[in-house]
């Protein structure tokens, strides 16, 4: 056996695998003497077929396999020896037919090599970190969202301005159907707000969606579509009402609070404003942090520079699969898979370079953090210390569930490092004007 590199340039390289007779013989002999006790062929006893005919029926066959199991075997145990940094599997290089009535054989694969490039996380950019708070007018909002929760709803027969509607927005051609329950004062356009006055059970109310929410991502909510479908839609959409309701608004008294936060837990309107805030800003921030992740993330893709053995990976990705691909289609793979491809190797030098690990501890500590979040959701909050242990076990049992685990704890790790060593500016936006940065408005 012996094991060649010629390096073809910083990027591609060809390993030789040269197998002699040695390296295989004696496997196909015992393979063949197994064949030969157990073979069946007419005319001979079980057990002595002769060799001869053993070889002539099963030896081409036995050696590709056992040829084959000498490869793959000693081509792995190079590439983990000489800790070649691959992408994509080596790629056998195609020759002409191999002569299998030959005592020794050659074989050359194509190998893809990892890029060598450094990483500056405390380059200048262009990223912002948003400090997103919650505004006097979502808490005010919020309160009166409540006061409605929590009122009495009253039937009525036809709609006036300050009553709320049950029904559905529906438009055929766009697909859409989609239940809704609103006040008139959630259009940006008045006169629709006019249409529905005096409007009663049944009755159908057309409207144009283009300006009908000062902000168009309401569509989303109300309609039901896409984002991308969002911006500039110029659609009219039927509403039929199916329930008018004024609503009783609920009294912001101690027995309102202790319904919703338990006995003297809250004993204001302003510690429930305060407790709205608290809540609201821990659910930004989280939303701030993944955007704040994938703008430095984006960040290093565009400003990390590395070439990449792209005629390798194409051919790669044409061949890896079950049914081959043309070589068209293996670019439109290739186009597909270039960022994701970069933005592993960007992390994994980030990882390696500030010696970012996930341990068991960690995914323990991260998996039992987030099962005490949903039993709380459910009103268990003291759990036993056994009953977590019980169900952590249980769910990293599952090595999906652990992969998925281990991508949000390392994605933790990249965030807390991100925050300490990218300078960013910092920038407070209430919710509205966060969404708006979100999608780039």
């Amino acid at each position: 056996m012996n094991i060649t590199k010629t390096q073809v340039d910083d990027l591609n390289a060809i390993v030789t695998v040269a197998i002699s007779k040695e390296d295989y013989s004696d496997k196909v002999e015992k393979v063949l003497a197994d064949y030969r006790k157990n073979a069946s062929i007419s005319g001979f006893r079980k057990g002595a077929v002769p060799m001869s005919l053993i070889q002539k029926q099963y030896g081409k066959a036995v050696l590709l396999e056992e040829v084959n199991k000498v490869l793959q075997t000693s081509l792995n145990n190079y590439l983990t020896t000489e800790k070649l940094d691959i992408l994509g599997n080596p790629l056998p290089k195609v020759t002409d037919s191999i002569d299998w009535d030959a005592e020794n054989f050659s074989f050359d694969f194509e190998l893809g090599l990892a890029p060598k490039f450094s990483v500056d996380l405390t380059a200048k950019n262009n990223v912002t970190k948003f400090n997103v708070i919650a505004d006097d007018k979502m808490l005010n909002d919020q309160v009166e969202r409540i006061q409605k929760q929590y009122g009495k709803l009253i039937s009525q027969a036809e709609v006036k301005a300050d009553f709320e509607v049950r029904g559905t927005f529906t438009n055929e051609e766009k697909g859409i159907n989609a239940p809704a329950n609103f006040g008139l004062d959630i259009f940006a356009d008045k006169k629709v707000a006019k249409a529905f006055i005096g409007k009663k059970v049944g009755d159908v109310v057309t409207i144009g969606t283009k300006g009908l929410f000062d902000d168009d991502h309401k569509l989303m909510d109300y309609l039901k579509v896409g984002h991308d479908d969002v911006h500039g839609l110029d659609i009219n959409v039927d509403f039929t009402i199916e329930e008018i309701n004024e609503i009783e608004k609920a009294e912001l008294n101690q027995e309102l609070l202790d319904k919703l936060f338990g006995p003297g837990v809250l004993s204001s309107v302003e510690d429930l404003k305060a407790r709205i805030k608290e809540d609201a800003e821990a659910q930004f921030a989280q939303q701030a942090d993944q955007k704040f992740l994938n703008d430095v993330t984006d960040f290093l893709i565009e400003t990390t520079k590395f070439d990449l053995p792209e005629a390798f990976l194409k051919r790669w990705i044409q061949n890896v699969g079950e049914t081959p691909l043309t070589a068209e289609q293996a670019e439109e793979e290739y186009a597909k898979a270039e960022k994701g491809l970069r933005f592993q190797l960007i992390e994994g030098k980030v990882m390696a370079d500030n010696n970012l690990q996930i341990t068991f501890e960690d995914l323990k500590a991260h998996t039992a953090e987030l099962i005490k979040k949903q039993m709380a959701q459910f009103g268990q909050l003291n759990p036993s210390e056994d009953e977590i242990n019980g169900i952590v076990a249980r769910v990293m049992s599952n090595q999906d569930e652990v992969k998925r685990l281990s991508e949000q704890v390392m994605s933790e790790k990249m965030l807390g490092l991100y925050k300490e060593k990218v300078k960013t500016k910092t920038k407070e936006v209430n919710y509205e004007q966060f969404i708006k940065e979100m999608y780039g408005e």
